[in-house]
């Protein structure tokens, strides 16, 4: 008896033995399959190579099936429907216990205001999901989402290509942070009362130039330039540095540090914002979905603190 090789074997041979099975005619399964006479012929000629043995004997203008293969579709059927099914059966979504893990791209100014809740929502609603987080600004978060480095992502973003979708997060003024105990600065300073501070500024571009400077060409005093959000209010606590930054961020240092103020800024039409951004292709994908719509909902009830 021949042995059988698995690399002999290809799944749509079984495929067309079946069909030729139901049909009991190689012209009516090369029919149901879309494939010519001679493709079937072909692909029960593999078959019996491969197995040593007939499966199939014409019989008047038909074929039926030999005793082996009886034996081999009464025992593949069950098989290839379950893969049909599979295939055309999208699988269900539950957040309870679904252990995928999303890829998070996230502003570094949303670190600390957004990500410990959303954490707190996953361990409630999504206790197995888990999340990879990634620092992604505006620079490179077109990058990220083509690459599949993250997929979602929460920043500041510009012009995107038709293959990222976006969704406005955030809208919020900018404000002044600073430490009454050192800084001199009111609930509504001037401009020039605002210009005469000194300053710590986060920058990206890693020099001493902020968003004031290039958006209205006012040049501050500026004693400090980081790369981030995070040390903001560690420097404004106990110093007489200003820092200017989104009210979301302002709020969330003010509830640790709570002796710091802000002040609104004397420039007009200053505002910030954050944009929902993900990949085309993961619209549709339930677990990327269920944390953009938990993201969504965190947001909106911060800004109505902020805005309360």
């Amino acid at each position: 008896m021949k042995r059988v090789n698995a690399r002999d074997l290809d799944l749509n041979l079984f495929h067309v033995l079946v069909a030729v099975a139901d049909t009991g005619s190689v012209t009516a399964a090369a029919a149901q399959l879309y494939l010519t006479q001679s493709a079937v012929s072909a692909a029960l000629g593999r078959l019996k190579a491969a197995l040593g043995a007939e499966v199939v004997a014409r019989h008047g203008r038909g074929v039926v099936l030999t005793e082996r293969g009886a034996r081999l579709v009464a025992e593949v059927r069950p098989h290839l429907e379950a893969v049909v099914k599979a295939a055309l059966t999208p699988a269900a979504f539950d957040p309870r216990t679904s252990e995928r893990t999303v890829r998070l791209g996230l502003a570094d100014s949303a670190d600390e205001w957004l990500l410990p809740r959303l954490l707190q929502r996953l361990a409630r609603d999504a206790p197995r999901m888990r999340l990879v987080c990634l620092p992604v600004q505006f620079r490179t978060v077109a990058e990220a989402l083509a690459t599949r480095s993250v997929d979602v992502a929460i920043t500041v973003a510009d012009e995107l290509p038709p293959s990222v979708l976006r969704r406005r997060l955030l809208r919020g003024d900018f404000v002044c942070l600073f430490d009454p105990r050192f800084t001199r600065l009111g609930a509504r300073p001037t401009e020039r009362a605002y210009l005469a501070q000194e300053h710590v500024v986060v920058s990206y571009n890693g020099d001493l130039r902020g968003f004031i400077e290039d958006s209205f060409g006012r040049d501050r005093r500026v004693r400090c330039s980081v790369a981030t959000f995070a040390a903001i209010g560690a420097i404004v606590d106990g110093s007489s540095l200003v820092a200017t930054v989104p009210a979301i961020v302002a709020m969330s240092i003010v509830r640790r540090r709570r002796h710091l103020r802000v002040a609104r800024l004397p420039f007009p039409g200053v505002e910030g914002g954050l944009d929902l951004l993900w990949p085309a292709v993961l619209d549709t994908d339930d677990a990327c979905r269920f944390l953009r719509e938990a993201i969504v909902e965190l947001v909106d009830r911060l800004a109505d603190d902020v805005r309360g």
